[in-house]
């Protein structure tokens, strides 16, 4: 399935969000405009409906829904959350999925929900809070989502968004990860446990990746000759590469020794290959050569091929949204006001339509956009 529709109302940065979604969706603007908080709606989903998660626990995870609700949000103070699920763009939405949230009154403050709605093939098969609820107002502490008794009739929805699938690769955590002793994000968002994820991958799966992966380096690393995984004598997984070298057997490297650009590389090929789930990507151009950022896209694209899988990019790569592939309906531009942040797909715009229409790129009509308006004043030396 592929969200089509995305309706977000007082969440994070924004006050307010309505907009149609395709298989590909680059998340454009501004430092500290709320790409990541776009993505992290989805997340916030998913940890809702993920094994061990929840209402509660996605919410105690973000410090409370106090930092979760806009501060732009006055009169309305309730988050709202509402995805369109399809088979493909253009059917009409399988499921709807909608999501109010407020925070209660009183002695125990604990957020709840104040609404809960799905929508099957267009009729609307739950409605909450029901007389149950009402009866009884701590259920409305969790949501039907996340309970397997309730989510019969709607489950699609809970196993789509337990499959999300985000990785922001640090290399620092996956090279020294002992070195880090607070405990680690589940799902490690960051990559500390990136090579357990691969050795616990089957192991014909697990080879046929990195022989793609291998392929792909061999490219972009024109030194590289071989990427295989490794255990040491204590039975520790290790990525290993062979590079050419005078001295034979003296090019072999660890993930330690590797380059930042080589790891990120590999975290994003392998998240790519890594099954048909919704994938989140923030800046995969991070560390990486412009001229690789520049075949990200169609790459992405040859490997959605076939998977009708749905990934999602923030970037402010120049290099990468000035592939000529990329329409203007794929990106979703965020521009900062005083009411909060505002996402307007690219190609509605007026002003970007005959441009986008007249051949020039992304880059070149949506990326300078996101310029901050002073930055000329940005000198320290003066």
């Amino acid at each position: 399935m592929l969200i089509t529709h995305l309706k977000l109302k007082n969440w994070r940065n924004f006050k307010s969000v309505d907009v149609d979604l395709r298989d590909r969706v680059f998340v454009v603007g501004p430092n500290a405009c709320g790409k990541s908080n776009l993505l992290d709606a989805l997340r916030f989903l998913r940890d809702i409906a993920k094994d061990g998660g929840g209402l509660q626990k996605a919410i105690r995870d973000r410090k409370g829904l106090s930092k979760i609700r806009c501060l732009a949000a006055r009169r309305h103070p309730d988050v709202e959350l509402e995805i369109h699920l399809s088979g493909s763009l253009g059917d009409s939405p399988t499921f709807k999925y909608a999501l109010g949230i407020q925070q209660k009154k009183g002695g125990d403050n604990s957020p709840q929900i104040s609404y809960e709605r799905v929508w099957k093939d267009g009729k609307k098969i739950l409605d909450r809070p029901n007389q149950d609820d009402i009866d009884d107002g701590v259920r409305l502490r969790e949501t039907y989502l996340e309970q397997v008794n309730s989510n019969f009739e709607f489950r699609d929805i809970q196993v789509f968004l337990n499959s999300i699938l985000y990785l922001h690769l640090i290399p620092q955590l996956l090279r020294h990860p002992d070195a880090f002793q607070s405990n680690a994000l589940q799902d490690d968002p960051f990559g500390r446990s990136f090579l357990d994820r691969i050795i616990k991958t089957p192991e014909r799966t697990r080879r046929s990746r990195l022989r793609k992966i291998e392929g792909a380096l061999k490219i972009a690393l024109p030194q590289l000759k071989q990427l295989q995984d490794v255990k040491d004598e204590m039975g520790v997984p290790h990525l290993e590469a062979l590079y050419e070298h005078w001295r034979p057997k003296a090019g072999k490297q660890q993930e330690d020794q590797f380059s930042d650009g080589t790891l990120r590389l590999i975290g994003l090929l392998w998240s790519l290959l890594e099954g048909n789930s919704l994938l989140l990507l923030e800046e995969p151009e991070l560390s990486l050569h412009s001229a690789i950022n520049a075949k990200l896209p169609a790459l992405i694209e040859q490997l959605q091929k076939g998977k009708r899988r749905q990934i999602f990019i923030s970037t402010h790569s120049s290099d990468l949204l000035s592939d000529p592939g990329i329409g203007g309906e794929e990106v979703l531009l965020l521009t900062p006001r005083p009411e909060g942040t505002q996402v307007e797909v690219a190609s509605s715009l007026e002003d970007i339509k005959p441009l986008l229409s007249a051949g020039l790129s992304i880059a070149d009509t949506v990326l300078p956009k996101t310029k901050p308006t002073h930055i000329d004043q940005l000198d320290f030396l003066k």
